[in-house]
């Protein structure tokens, strides 16, 4: 009788329904990226075949969102699963001045929960592992050290503080490497190594390989960050590529160098058996490009704003045990979904619980990660633009951005400017259809607003006159 049984299970293993202990987390989160900037979603200027292979392996999504379009509070949301607005982290977190100013706290606030937080109470090891961005940059050097939100061990960059590798910026033209660090070196607390701009990426990678047989040891499954600060300016690619001049050209050159050092850590992960069966890598960007270097076409908008081009990422999910083998090799173009939503879906992965208190922004979409299902996020999601990026007096940026379902609405805080866009019919954001559909921008608007004024309190900061 029991033969039956066993026949069952090892078959709901064989689609990836089945695991025998709570499966590694990888997440890859490259900086700056535009959405067509890799080999695998269409761009033909740039090879990057790690990346490319992964998502062969894998499973890619379409309509997928960063929920800030730049770089600090992206990270808040992905590392709290919340939207960063609850926290008051608006832009990129710079020195205490500019920070007072933005009406921004100096660092995110260590008695919130995390997503490290929930998996290390299930169980797992967990590893941050390159840019931090959310306390301790420039003369900001009291703020609370990476492992103070949940994480084993760190190794960062210029814009956290614990031990941090740092980048000499060499042109290789027989000129001395400058030091770039923004300060960083003068605020102690850690241990700091020096390398080329280039190499930094391999640095972090070697310490998730290292934390990986660490983890192992321990025989704990294993939570990592790899946020690599690849492909930020300043462009400064491998000797190879250095006498590259367009500003484009370069960001290009360094996105393979990129690619090139992430192998070590695909190759280690796919060619153990145990790790390969029982593992996922979610690659993603925190937020849209740099204009002029990154692309994010067909789309409108680049980083800083709150068009497609600003928010809409690639994300890949390679996990070849655990998802339903009918996705591998495929693209979900219909499910819709934000980085809170997969920061909440890792939660589910990883059994851990949720936050006895507070608030999760996002929604369970791991059938839909692991391709099981193709659901979307049920409820709307909202976005803010960064305050100190108000756009020209004479076109000023939009203030909010709400979406629901196929309807996007752009807005300023006064309910001014509205832009309503059919996402199914246009995508791209070149038809404005408020006339056409007033009931739907009214309703939108309200939604945002009411938002922004719950969140906020009449505190936000007002656009500059």
């Amino acid at each position: 009788m029991r033969l039956p049984l066993l026949v069952c299970l090892l078959l709901l293993a064989l689609n990836g329904q089945v695991t025998a202990a709570a499966p590694n987390i990888v997440h890859v989160l490259i900086d700056d990226m535009g959405c067509s900037d890799l080999g695998c979603y269409g761009n033909g200027e740039v090879k990057t075949p790690q990346i490319d292979r992964l998502a062969s392996e894998g499973l890619r999504f379409a309509n997928f969102y960063t929920n800030s379009p730049i770089c600090s509070p992206s990270r808040t949301a992905w590392t709290t699963g919340q939207y960063p607005a609850r926290l008051r982290i608006l832009s990129f977190l710079s020195n205490r001045a500019d920070n007072e100013k933005r009406g921004m706290p100096q660092w995110l606030n260590p008695d919130v929960w995390t997503i490290a937080d929930g998996l290390k109470a299930a169980g797992y090891a967990t590893g941050h592992f390159g840019k931090w961005h959310m306390g301790g940059q420039r003369d900001v050097g009291e703020a609370p050290l990476i492992t103070e939100y949940g994480f084993d061990r760190s190794l960062t960059n210029f814009e956290g503080l614990g031990d941090r590798v740092l980048p000499l910026l060499n042109a290789f033209d027989g000129t001395e490497p400058r030091r770039h660090a923004l300060g960083s070196d003068n605020l102690g607390r850690g241990n700091i190594r020096w390398l080329d701009r280039d190499r930094v990426t391999g640095a972090f990678v070697e310490g998730a390989l290292a934390f990986i047989d660490h983890s192992q040891a321990q025989k704990k499954p294993f939570f990592i960050n790899l946020w690599p600060d690849d492909v930020h300016s300043p462009f400064f690619p491998s000797e190879a590529k250095s006498d590259l001049k367009m500003k484009r050209r370069r960001y290009l050159a360094v996105a393979e160098d990129m690619d090139r050092q992430f192998g070590a850590l695909f190759d280690r992960i796919r060619n153990d058996e145990t790790l390969h069966q029982n593992t996922i890598i979610i690659v993603t960007s925190d937020n849209g490009p740099e204009p002029g270097a990154g692309s994010a076409e067909p789309y409108r908008g680049s980083k800083g704003q709150l068009w497609e081009g600003g928010i809409r990422e690639p994300l890949i999910v390679w996990a070849p045990g655990l998802m339903n083998r009918s996705a591998i090799g495929t693209q979900n173009r219909s499910s819709w979904l934000t980085s809170v939503d997969v920061a909440r879906s890792l939660l589910t992965i990883g059994g851990a619980s949720l936050p006895e208190k507070g608030t999760l922004d996002g929604e369970d979409l791991s059938a839909t990660l692991l391709g099981r299902e193709s659901q979307s996020r049920k409820s709307a999601a909202l976005w803010v633009r960064p305050p100190d990026r108000p756009g020209p007096k004479d076109a000023p940026l939009p203030d909010l951005a709400i979406r629901e379902g196929h309807w996007k609405l752009l807005t300023m805080q006064d309910g001014s400017g509205l832009e309503l866009y059919d996402l199914n019919a246009d995508a791209t954001e070149q038809k404005n259809v408020v006339a056409a559909n007033p009931d739907v921008a009214a309703r939108l608007k309200n939604r945002a607003i009411g938002w922004f004024d719950e969140v906020f309190a009449g505190s936000f900061p007002k656009r500059p006159e």
